[in-house]
């Protein structure tokens, strides 16, 4: 009894050593290939604030391989993207009330749907999976748009995400020769 008392102590106290000390140091570990950035637009009674992670091309081929057609990906790198309104907006024709939501797509070679969810998962996918398995929960999707994919032809090297605003204010996303526009109305 003894011996099962003290392997359940030293359990336990691996479980503690790695969820205090490990996951912190591994999460700061993939923030120095994916730095954390932060874009804020306020402008036209909107206060609109989207936190990401981004990871960089490094020569790899990133739609279709790294991030694959058709299947959901948690839009960024390390904790999911977050999109914060302080006013209800339209996202296309969908309203959007107040607040903060994580940012999923599903990449396709013509279009991709943009979703927006209420909720805001710790890593956004499944440690065990390798990161093939996203943590989002379907049901909790508040916005799901289609949007076009505009094909580049400059390569962009590190996922970048920021509002743009031509007289329509878009939420941009480009990543090696890929971009896609979000329209954003109040």
């Amino acid at each position: 009894m003894k011996v099962l008392k003290w392997i359940l102590i030293v359990l336990a106290a691996l479980a503690l050593l790695f969820y205090f000390v490990a996951m912190p140091y591994l999460k700061e570990q993939t923030k120095k290939n994916s730095p954390q950035k932060t874009v804020v637009y306020i402008e036209n009674g909107m206060d609109l604030t989207l936190k990401y992670s981004s990871p960089f091309k490094k020569g790899r081929v990133i739609f279709g391989e790294l991030v694959p057609y058709d299947t959901i990906w948690r839009t960024g790198a390390n904790e999911p993207t977050t999109f914060t309104t302080n006013s209800k907006i339209s996202i296309i024709d969908k309203e959007l009330p107040a607040g903060t939501y994580s940012v999923w797509s599903i990449p396709g070679k013509e279009s991709w749907q943009v979703i927006l969810n209420k909720n805001v998962p710790e890593w956004g996918v499944t440690l065990i999976s390798g990161g093939k398995e996203t943590t989002r929960i379907a049901e909790e999707d508040v916005v799901n748009v289609e949007v076009p994919v505009i094909n580049l032809t400059e390569t962009v090297e590190s996922l970048t995400i920021d509002f743009e605003d031509d007289g329509q204010l878009f939420l941009s996303l480009e990543w090696d020769k890929t971009k896609v526009r979000i329209p954003i109305n109040n």
